[in-house]
């Protein structure tokens, strides 16, 4: 049987959601402090600096077990972005539900620049010395 695109589309944003909370789920349970666990960033490894995303798994460790300062120390900009995903997931799933496209200022070119900005920065600064509190 044939399912039709616009049927198949209306699960998107809860297999999604039901994804990031499995994957939340797995990595508040199972420690990435703990050697052996998880990979260590390939970034890392071939260049010795810390990449935007390193410290993720941490942070999202520390949200896991309600330690939200800790988390903010592992990746700022990550949890910094974490409610404009929500947002953005929101809009989402209500254009899915009613039909209509995913409209959203924040989905504007100047600020995806500016994000790109701001993420290539914070990529550069917490690997100075300057930067050490940006480190995870």
């Amino acid at each position: 049987m044939v399912v039709p695109r616009r049927r198949m589309g209306r699960w998107g944003p809860y297999a999604v959601l039901a994804a990031v909370i499995g994957a939340a789920g797995y990595v508040a349970a199972v420690d990435p402090n703990r050697p052996g666990h998880y990979p260590t960033c390939p970034f890392l490894i071939v260049t010795g600096y810390y990449c935007p995303g390193c410290g993720s798994l941490r942070m999202i460790h520390a949200i896991g077990h309600g330690h939200l300062a800790e988390a903010f120390g592992r990746n700022p900009l990550a949890f910094a972005t974490l409610p404009f995903l929500a947002y953005l997931w929101v809009r989402w799933a209500w254009a899915v539900r009613t039909g209509g496209p995913v409209r959203s200022r924040i989905l504007h070119p100047a600020v995806i620049i500016g994000f790109t900005v701001v993420m290539l920065v914070f990529w550069v600064v917490r690997n100075l010395p300057v930067g050490h509190a940006l480190a995870p």
